[in-house]
Parts: C-alpha cells; structure tokens; sequence
C-alpha cells in the first residue's frame, strides 16, 4: 500500500525532500525521559539542568524578557501569544506583589503533553519557573495541576522539595538575592478552569468560571494583583533558551513560529506518542516516522489541536504545523493534539461525544453557551439515533453559530468548532443516518471509544 493510499490524502511526497523523518526530531524538553530516575534533580543536573538559571541571574530582569521576547517563543497553551510580550504587560512599580501561575489544567480532549512532561522532567519547569519570576519580579508561584493525576501530583511535590533543599527556591537563590516560594496546587477535576481567569478564581478558592475583561491578568489576576499565566510547555521551554541561547531556538520552526515543540500523535496510529520537533513539521511525516494508520485502514479525519479546533481531512497531510500554516487551511494549532481517526470512525459519533464533553463541562455561567451546548447534545443524539429531520442539519448549525464568539470564554467555540467543520467536509454522513434512519457504520468495526487493542493503539 502506497503512503498516499494508507493515509487517505494526495500523492505529493512527504516535505523535507530526502530527509529521514526520524532525523526532524529535535529532543530537548523529552531528550532524557527514558533515563532511569529521569525526575530526579541529579539527572537533570547531567543534562545541564540549571544551567540557563544561572545565565538568567546574571541578567536584569528587563534584559531577560527581552531575550525571550527575541527568541519569539509563543505560548504552548493553545492561543500561542508570544510569551516575552505576555511578560513584558506586567506593570513596573507599582508597589503591588505579581505573581506567575502556571496552567497545568491539562484536560481538553486529546492532549496529553504536560503531563507526561511533569512525570519525566519536573524540574524543566521548576527552573522556567524562577527564570520567569526572577524576569517579572515575581516571589510567589503556582502549579495549578489537573487533580486527578495523583502520580504526577507526588512527582511535582517531591522535585520542589528537591529544589528548596539545593537553594534553587526558596530564599536568596544561587546567592542572586532572589527569594521565591513554589506552591503546588490540586484542582478538584473542571475542564473550565482551563480558562486562565477561571483557574485563578478556583485558585482563589472560589468556584471556577471565567471573569469578564477587562481587566486582564496582567493588571488584576490573582487576589487582584498582576500576574502572568502561563502554560506548562512554555515555562518549560525557557531554561533550554537561555541555555542554548536564542539564535538557537530560532533556528528550528518558522520565522513566524520559531522552536521546539511537543506533539501529541494519538488515534488509530500504528505508534501513538509523543513526538517533539521543530514547529512547521506535518501530520504526513510524523506519520512516516509512528508508522502510519493501523494496518489495513486509512486516515478519514483528524484534529490539528484537540477537540476543539477544526478538524482536518487526509487532504491536509501537508499542512504546516505552526500557527500560521494551520490557521491558513483553517483551524488552529491548539495543544498540538493530533487525534487520528480511520475509516471505521463515525463522524457523527465523534462529534456527539465531543459535544456531550463540552455540554458536561460548561460552567452555565453564559446563557449561549449552557443552553446552546445542551441543545447541540439533544440533536446531535437524535441525527445519530436516526430520529432527527433534513432540518435539524441548519438547525445544528444555527446554535453552533449562535454559540461561537458569543461566549464569556473559549469553550463556546470549541464546542461549535467541530460542527462546523464537520458539516463541511462530511455533511453526506449526516445525511445518512437521517435518511437511513440510524449509524451506517457497523459498531462491531467501529473502534472509536472502545475497549480493543486497536483503541490502545496495537496494530489490528
């Protein structure tokens, strides 16, 4: 079987020319992961761990989110702000404490990158951590961690103890005269507070939902004094900048979307994973490099970013993914959470699932949002059931449209983001559940959700 065939896309060759796909792999933040005791501070120290603290101490503040700024780091969370600009809003001198906080509230459907960062190398982003506080004039810091993950929750606790016992927090770290605090914090398992403002709110011990702004963090964050948000991945990053320096950094990736980064490759894959590359790499070479689609099927669809970003058909093979390549063929890069689905996949089912996700996990605080997402749910059951009318297709589409940009917050429009594009590109398939009074799709086939090898990835 051709590639083109295998994956369901053109027979253009993979970019790159006649490079090895393995050798696009640039390993920085998962370089040492299959280390034993990878976690540990003595292993990060062989890996020249701290190293880029010590280069950021000798720096002013200023000049440090200035280099940051140069290197063009974007955030990782999903958006992809440029992370140095995103510091450089903190108000100077204004006689208040700042604080960062960092999201590591990893819980949209299909991304799976921090937290496997945070069990194998914590102290990547312990020391962005001091990096980044040290450059906004910051004492205090979060980890806002996703409850449930026990395990990791251990993990971050035992690196930061590490950390305080070696004097890289705590107070007058590697003699700089900086004095810092790390907090772990526990979250009690809410998709919403994701949501930077949400998860300060929770933070803050009230119940999570986003706040209306302005004002924005910067200004008025966390107990309404200036603070920066910021995704795990990209905290992270930063210790490997200053190391290496940003010329370096610049080197991988595009002008526009310069650097390293974690995709997460998940699905009907032969070999689901983590694959850290440059920025502007495409889903057909990561597949050459996991071995393609299970064996004997082919590509039908895929998310470039979770859930909530549109989804992508085997015709985007050669997309660029950056953020300026992907919001070309319109979606966007998200989390770099590339969920591939084969031919046994219902459309459908997929998007029904999705949508009952959001509709669980919306806080009700906006009407579009909480009345629109229940609705979405009803229907979507109904076209699969087989029980809903040719209408019900506009009508699908009319609250999607009536959710998204309508929200206090993104979840909106993740949630109307696969409608959308659904209809687009498989409008047909909803078509025939409706005229054929059910799912064509045979569930004995189908692998989506259930409990087989092939949905853990094994080849079928």
């Amino acid at each position: 079987m051709t590639v083109a065939a295998e994956y369901g896309g053109s027979s253009r060759p993979p970019a790159g020319g006649e490079t090895s796909p393995e050798k696009l792999l640039v390993p920085v933040l998962s370089a040492f992961w299959d280390q034993p005791e990878a976690w540990t501070l003595e292993t990060y120290r062989r890996h020249e761990g701290y190293e880029g603290l010590r280069k950021a101490l000798a720096m002013s503040p200023d000049d440090v989110i200035a280099y940051v700024k140069d290197s063009g780091l974007r955030g990782r969370g999903g958006a992809g702000f440029p992370t140095g600009m995103k510091w450089q809003f903190i108000p100077q001198g204004d006689g208040k404490p700042h604080y960062l906080v960092v999201n590591a509230d990893e819980s949209e459907p299909g991304t799976c990158k921090d937290i496997p960062l945070l069990f194998a190398n914590p102290h990547a982003l312990i020391e962005g951590i001091v990096i980044a506080c040290h450059a906004i004039r910051a004492h205090h810091a979060f980890i806002y961690l996703r409850g449930e993950v026990v395990p990791v929750l251990r993990r971050l606790h035992e690196a930061v103890r590490e950390a305080y016992a070696a004097g890289l927090l705590g107070k007058n770290i590697l003699g700089s005269g900086l004095d810092l605090d790390v907090i772990v914090h526990a979250g009690a398992g809410a998709y919403i507070c994701g949501e930077e403002t949400a998860l300060l709110d929770s933070l803050e011990g009230r119940r999570g939902q986003p706040r209306l702004r302005p004002p924005f963090p910067a200004v008025a964050g966390l107990y309404a004094c200036p603070t920066v948000v910021n995704n795990v991945e990209s905290i992270a990053s930063v210790p490997a900048i200053l190391n290496k320096g940003k010329d370096w950094f610049r080197s991988m990736g595009s002008e526009k979307s310069p650097g390293f980064t974690l995709y997460s490759l998940s699905g009907h894959v032969a070999n689901p994973g983590q694959y850290e590359a440059p920025l502007g790499i495409t889903l057909r070479q990561l597949l050459d490099m996991s071995g393609g689609m299970r064996r004997g099927h082919r590509l039908k669809f895929w998310t470039p970013g979770g859930s909530s970003t549109p989804m992508f058909t085997g015709e985007h093979l050669d997309v660029p993914l950056d953020y300026e390549g992907v919001g070309a063929a319109g979606s966007m890069l998200g989390t770099k959470a590339l969920q591939c689905f084969d031919e046994t996949t219902c459309v459908v089912r997929a998007v029904t699932r999705w949508t009952e996700f959001y509709a669980h996990e919306s806080c009700g605080k906006c009407t579009p949002c909480r009345e629109g997402t229940y609705w979405l749910v009803q229907l979507l059951r109904d076209i699969e059931a087989g029980r809903a009318r040719m209408t019900d297709l506009d009508k699908i589409a009319d609250i999607a449209d009536n959710i998204n940009g309508k929200s206090f917050c993104a979840l909106g429009d993740g949630a109307a983001s696969p409608i959308f594009s659904s209809l687009t590109y498989f409008r047909e398939e909803y078509e025939q559940h409706i005229t054929g009074k059910g799912c064509p799709f045979d569930p004995a086939k189908s692998t989506l959700w259930a409990d087989n090898d092939a949905h853990l990835g094994v080849n079928a």
